[in-house]
């Protein structure tokens, strides 16, 4: 027979720490083709078991505490960030803990925060967590569905919501269903009363243990009408007030549970009927699948979610029939306002001396307007977002009105990240004078890379890399390359499947836990680098453009022949040099003028002078210098005597062809983003709007009279703040 330790089976807990131990030994090892795939699945399929069979929570606990003491004694540190993640996951997936096993989570994370960071700011922050859970069990589960559900409460107010943003240009059309299928499949048609019920059983399992009788409280929960809410609301005052206030003890607090487990359990129950929707599963968060079109639509979904516009509602715009709002009713008189013009109905009734009798004067209506609607431009709702953030009295909201919180997921290649740096300097372009959406809404951005691996324009036979900087943030988190660099290969392959089977009632929800892992668990971004670059056409137009990049811009000479020239072809008489060019070969006159990086910070004006055939600025750091803000200038050259490329390194440059040509510039390997007959570019650090708007005279950061600002400390470049499971320092 099987020895049986706390109702788990020793066969069971050797299995998982055999399948802890196989994640583990997949981080030690090299990185192989394919290894990111099997490490994220190995994590996968351990949450998944323990989301089903929520009773080998505990012994899976005391393993994972194991391999931190361990990872923490030998000091191996890529161990670390894993088994945290790991570990308050499943905390959170855990019905039932057990006290001793809440002490020693909180000292086990309470040592580590003596490591350097990222590790002890995830170490301090998840040891709070622990500590709340500890004092109030089940608190953790209910905030997380309480905000993930819109579960309203006055103590709780925060809400959350996914959205899920696909670049048509990775993703075909015919596996866009497929996708949105599989994402919104878990939270079609979801009474928020499920939810509630989830959150009582959940708590109730959590504080009372073993007095809990499971299978009558889920009938009871069930049965319940109008009474659930009030046990619902009273549920969340017990616990925020347990953690709020130290003199509420353990025994009140465990007293007060037992009465509203005493209050449900009085409901008559059919003993017949199965108990099916009071599950103790941790349910998926609220997600919305998009298909990224228009250039607007990720401010127009936050608008929306901000204004709380229900979801079935157009997303793309406002029409006027839908902004008829009670915070934008107004009147409309259709009379000139002189008295004469007036029915006598009408003017009776306003005059201080009405006649007829009382009840004549009673039955007359006061002066009255058909009420309308003031629509605003659909292209323009910042009127309606105004009115609605200020609301009563005209006051703007406080920052703890901050209650919104949208993440922000995309789905896509280094092009489509180049999208999304240039929607978020255009949210903080129109947010620079007015802060409305940001006021309220707390935006969040999290990347899965897929790519469909389209051939280079300008290699048209080598396939381009456009996971580039998918690749920096797995080289910086290696958790974030296991479970999401590596998964993100999979996804293509999973809607193709899903859009050949025959029967698309059976749901697979690999890529709705991922996401939800993704979100819930990753909060420390990555902070890459955004450059602007300002465009100057040839010809007689004077127009410029000024356009954001976050992965590389590419110069090229359409008229450049496409292949390298040989020592060959420069001999005069030879039959090549016949079909040979040299001008053309050597490409066009350009003049470089650049402030070199270095790493001491005295940056130095340079400048050079040389033909090239194209360029390549990449603004991805290398390992030597990651914290030196800086991008990397490959020009080439097809000249054979001399290099091929040359190369710097410089923290803006400025560029420009000598000579009656143009070139064409592509920015993050978009083809939608290219611009032809190009004169020149000036490529510089992006600044933060926010910044360039602010007044000139008098700063906040102002240290008083005849001191210097503190405004010159402060970083005013933007960057594009990707979550990861560690982050880096800005």
């Amino acid at each position: 027979m099987e020895e049986t330790f706390g109702g788990v089976s020793s066969v069971v807990e050797s299995s998982l720490y055999h399948n802890v131990h196989s994640i583990l030994r997949e981080l030690d090892c090299e990185p192989q083709a394919g290894s990111g795939c099997n490490k994220g699945m190995l994590r996968w399929t351990l949450h998944n078991r323990v989301d089903k069979n929520p009773s080998i929570s505990v012994p899976l606990l005391r393993v994972l505490i194991k391999e931190l003491e361990k990872a923490e004694r030998i000091d191996s540190k890529i161990r670390i960030i894993p088994l945290l993640h790991t570990l308050v996951y499943t905390v959170l997936q855990s019905v039932f803990i057990p006290e001793d096993l809440y002490r020693r989570m909180y000292f086990c994370l309470k040592s580590l925060v003596t490591l350097p960071v990222p590790y002890c700011a995830i170490a301090l922050n998840y040891a709070r967590n622990m500590k709340m859970e500890q004092t109030a069990p089940g608190i953790l589960y209910q905030r997380r569905v309480s905000a993930e559900h819109n579960l309203r409460n006055d103590l709780y107010p925060l809400h959350e919501k996914v959205f899920v943003f696909v670049d048509p240009v990775v993703f075909p059309l015919s596996l866009v269903n497929a996708l949105k299928t599989d994402v919104e499949s878990a939270n079609s048609g979801r009474d928020p009363l499920i939810y509630k019920r989830k959150v009582l059983l959940h708590t109730m399992l959590a504080g009372l243990g073993k007095k809990c009788q499971v299978d009558q409280l889920s009938q009871a929960l069930e049965h319940l009408g109008e009474e659930l809410e009030l046990h619902f609301q009273d549920l969340i005052t017990i616990l925020e007030q347990r953690i709020e206030d130290a003199a509420f003890d353990d025994n009140q607090y465990k007293t007060r549970l037992q009465e509203i487990y005493q209050d449900i359990l009085t409901v008559a129950t059919d003993p017949s009927s199965p108990a099916s929707q009071a599950e103790t599963q941790l349910p998926s968060p609220e997600v919305s699948f998009h298909v990224w079109t228009k250039e607007d639509e990720i401010w127009n979904e936050l608008v929306n979610f901000a204004l709380m516009v229900p979801a079935d509602r157009n997303s793309a715009c406002l029409d006027e029939d839908e902004l008829k709002r009670t915070s934008v009713m107004s009147t409309m008189s259709t009379d000139s306002g002189i008295e004469g013009d007036m029915p006598i109905s009408e003017l009776s009734s306003i005059m201080l001396e009405s006649p007829g009798s009382p009840e004549e004067q009673s039955s007359s209506q006061s002066f009255y307007r058909r009420p309308c609607v003031r629509c605003p431009k659909a292209g323009n709702r910042m009127t309606l977002m105004m009115e609605a953030i200020k609301g009563n009295g005209g006051n703007s909201l406080t920052k703890e009105d901050r209650n919104l919180t949208a993440r922000i997921l995309v789905m896509g290649d280094d092009r489509t990240l180049g999208r999304l740096a240039k929607t978020l300097y255009t949210i903080r372009k129109r947010e620079a004078r007015h802060l409305l959406l940001t006021k309220r809404v707390n935006m969040e951005m999290y990347y899965i890379p897929v790519t469909d691996q389209t051939l280079s324009p300008v290699q048209e036979c080598v396939p381009e890399d456009m996971l580039t900087l998918a690749g920096y943030l797995g080289s910086v988190d290696p958790w974030y390359d296991c479970n999401i660099n590596g998964l993100g290969a999979m996804i293509l392959k999973l809607a193709q499947m899903k859009s050949t089977q025959s029967d698309s009632s059976d749901s697979n929800t690999f890529l709705l836990d991922i996401i939800s892992y993704y979100t819930r668990v990753s909060q420390h971004p990555v902070h890459l680098p955004v450059y602007s670059v300002k465009i100057c056409f040839s010809g007689l137009s004077s127009t410029t453009v000024e356009e954001v990049f976050v992965a590389q811009l590419s110069m090229d000479f359409p008229e450049v022949r496409r292949y390298k020239a040989t020592f060959k072809d420069t001999i005069k008489g030879s039959v090549r040099y016949k079909k040979f060019n040299p001008q053309e070969c050597h490409g066009a006159i350009m003049s470089i003028n650049y402030r070199k990086a270095s790493i001491s910070d005295r940056e130095k004006e340079m400048g050079m002078t040389l033909p090239t055939s194209g360029m390549l600025i990449n603004v991805l750091p290398s390992c030597r210098v990651r914290s030196l803000p800086s991008v990397s200038i490959s020009v080439q050259d097809m000249n054979p005597i001399r290099p091929t490329t040359h190369s710097f390194r410089a923290v803006s440059a400025n560029i420009r062809v000598l000579e009656e040509r143009a070139f064409t510039v592509c920015l993050d390997k978009d083809p939608r983003k290219t611009f032809k007959n190009v004169q020149s570019i000036e490529v510089s650090p992006c600044l933060d709007p926010g910044y360039s708007h602010q007044p000139s005279t008098k700063s906040k950061y102002s240290l008083g009279a005849g001191d210097e600002s503190l405004g010159k400390y402060v970083n005013r470049t933007l960057t594009l703040p990707i979550n990861t499971f560690c982050g880096t320092e800005q």
